[in-house]
């Protein structure tokens, strides 16, 4: 015979409690690897966001770093191939006597446009600054600003706005001396620029009409720069050619006085520089 296996009420209830612990253990368990997969994800989703944002910034790093190489190297390369090609008739280490000077420079032109002539001096000293009217002028307008509170104080006010906004349209500012105290409230935009009315360079004066005429005739002033004993001049156009140019540079160096000038330089807008000879002018 076999065995017969008989189940008591207790036993019964008892597997029941051990089938419901067993299943709730089974869900807990589930829920558990269904939260990890779940946290598993976000962060997956966050590193790729971190690494996604870090790829963004390297590239815009790269970018940046290419601009600035590309400058870099066009900043390097400097000048034009037009203008290396003309370099190479200067002679840098020589001192060109000024006819010489001014024989070479037409043969530099390497634009279509009639180009200004420079002269560029090295002074022995700062704080050197004058006025000088060329024989054949500049080349250029010289637009000239009158300012006289007692005649025009509307006009006196209508310059000092236009100033405040940025907008300069002049390139010398003659004024008397009552309008001084107004003209002071634009002293920092028109001095760094060297355009401040100043009674030793002739723009502030009783007569402005008689000192505008002047200026607009070809007189013009210098300096040397505020933080170098350095002056920039325009002394005419390359198609003044030779005669008319000697004469206007001749003329500069004297008012600037060649026993205070170290050293001289002429080229045109867009040339390389010619030393001069400052004893052969």
């Amino acid at each position: 015979m076999g065995k017969i296996k008989i189940k008591t009420l207790g036993d019964e209830e008892q597997e029941k409690k051990d089938s419901k612990k067993a299943q709730r253990k089974a869900e807990a368990k589930k829920a558990a690897e269904a939260a990890k997969k779940a946290a598993g994800e976000i962060v997956s989703e966050e590193t790729e966001s971190v690494s996604e944002k870090t790829e963004a910034k390297e590239e815009v790093k790269q970018e940046k770093k290419t601009k600035k190489d590309k400058f870099a190297k066009k900043k390097k390369s400097g000048r034009s191939k037009s203008y290396l090609a003309v370099a190479t008739k200067v002679d840098k280490s020589k001192f060109y006597k000024l006819s010489d000077a001014l024989t070479l420079l037409p043969a530099l032109k390497i634009s279509k446009f009639d180009e200004t002539v420079e002269l560029h001096i090295n002074t022995i000293e700062a704080g050197i600054s004058g006025s000088v009217t060329l024989p054949h002028g500049t080349g250029k307008t010289t637009k000239v600003e009158i300012v006289n509170v007692s005649v025009d104080p509307k006009h006196v006010d209508e310059v000092i706005k236009s100033v405040e906004n940025g907008k300069i349209d002049f390139d010398i500012l003659v004024a008397t001396p009552d309008s001084m105290p107004k003209l002071a409230k634009i002293a920092r935009f028109l001095g760094p620029k060297g355009l401040m009315p100043n009674p030793k360079n002739g723009t502030v004066t009783p007569k402005p009409e008689e000192v505008a005429k002047k200026f607009a005739g070809g007189q013009m002033n210098f300096k040397t720069e505020a933080k170098s004993p350095i002056m920039h001049l325009t002394v005419g156009k390359i198609s003044f050619g030779d005669k008319k140019l000697s004469d206007n540079v001749k003329a500069a160096v004297a008012a600037v006085n060649s026993k205070k000038i170290k050293s001289a330089t002429l080229k045109s807008t867009m040339s390389p520089g010619i030393k001069l000879d400052i004893a052969s002018i």
